[in-house]
């Protein structure tokens, strides 16, 4: 015979009200949920989530939806959001749109008809109108990495112009006046507050950016090896090259590599990336980090106070949060060579 609410409360002796305050997901003193949770595992209680979800109208669940699962900065930041979530009971239900609008929009309401109690969302379509269902019901919203102004909802970001800015102004201090980018062409945030680093830093040496040293690719690897070889081609006197993106980083380097140029002896680089991934390589690379793992946790902390915070936490204004990234100070920026690359 199946466990009842009745048995764990003699197994724990608490009262069934606190009992079924924390089965409905309502708080209780962290004393009592350790007895509880350990009566549950023991008597082998099987909480009907169906019916609770009925009853409080609480999935106990949270919708995300990115634009590529295997994207890095996505990963990481999705990994550590679980682990937040996880110990407040709450489970995530992710969904890779695949950087297509269509399919973004599927999994919105896809999520929506699950009656998720929040979503997280790394944006495809900035309109925003695909996330109105969600604002009209209150549940609430966050974005990461990507702004939507028209929007009722908080954001986690990166200051991705000043990282930029920051890499750009190492090559200038190394003498480098040739500085070539494989930009992202989307008109997202992100893309467009790296190139304007890239553009300030140049300007700031009395530079203007030229268009022969500024290519785009697809921000895939694919997309990394043909921007390299399109400025190769365009630009024999370039000395330096930034990548504002992960998997561009490392397809730059397989072409890098392909056509046996030596880093940083004939082309200084850096690259967006982590502290693993720049060790991999000899010379270790010199590459920008994002804080992920606190990416992670600020959007869990974030979306638990808007569903179990105070009335004052679940009815604060909108609030944006940026985070500084880091440089991986690698051995791959050195001053540039008389000859060209």
């Amino acid at each position: 015979m199946s466990a009842t609410i009745k048995d764990i409360a003699r197994e724990t002796g608490l009262g069934l009200a606190t009992i079924s305050s924390y089965l409905n997901g309502g708080n209780v003193r962290e004393k009592n949920r350790v007895k509880i949770e350990a009566a549950i595992k023991d008597l082998h209680y099987e909480i009907n989530e169906v019916a609770r979800a009925v009853r409080t109208n609480r999935s106990m669940t949270i919708g995300v939806v990115i634009p590529e699962l295997n994207n890095t900065f996505c990963a990481e930041i999705i990994t550590s959001m679980e682990d937040e979530f996880r110990k407040k009971g709450y489970a995530t239900m992710v969904c890779d749109c695949r950087t297509d609008k269509a399919l973004e929009k599927e999994s919105l309401a896809f999520l929506y008809r699950k009656r998720v109690d929040g979503i997280v969302n790394m944006p495809v379509d900035t309109s925003g109108q695909n996330l109105k269902i969600f604002e009209s019901a209150g549940r609430p919203i966050i974005l990461i990495d990507r702004k939507i102004d028209n929007l009722t909802c908080d954001g986690i970001f990166v200051d991705n112009k000043n990282a930029a800015k920051n890499a750009i102004l190492k090559f200038l201090e190394k003498g480098h006046r040739k500085i070539g980018i494989i930009a992202d062409p989307s008109n997202i945030y992100p893309a467009r507050s790296r190139l304007l680093g890239y553009k300030e830093a140049l300007r700031e040496y009395g530079l203007e950016p030229e268009k022969r040293l500024i290519c785009y690719g697809d921000c895939t690897i694919r997309g990394g090896i043909e921007g390299f070889n399109e400025l190769y081609r365009n630009c024999e006197d370039m000395t330096a090259l930034f990548i504002p993106n992960h998997e561009m980083t490392l397809g730059a380097l397989i072409a890098i590599n392909e056509k046996g140029i030596p880093i940083p002896k004939k082309l200084s680089f850096a690259g967006f990336g982590n502290e693993d991934f720049a060790k991999a390589f000899s010379p270790a690379l010199t590459l920008i980090t994002q804080p992920t793992d606190k990416i992670g946790k600020q959007v869990a902390e974030t979306m638990l106070s808007r569903l179990e915070g105070t009335d004052e936490e679940k009815d604060r204004p909108p609030h944006d949060f940026c985070f500084q990234t880091g440089l991986f100070a690698g051995r791959t920026i050195a001053e540039p060579e008389n000859t060209a690359v």
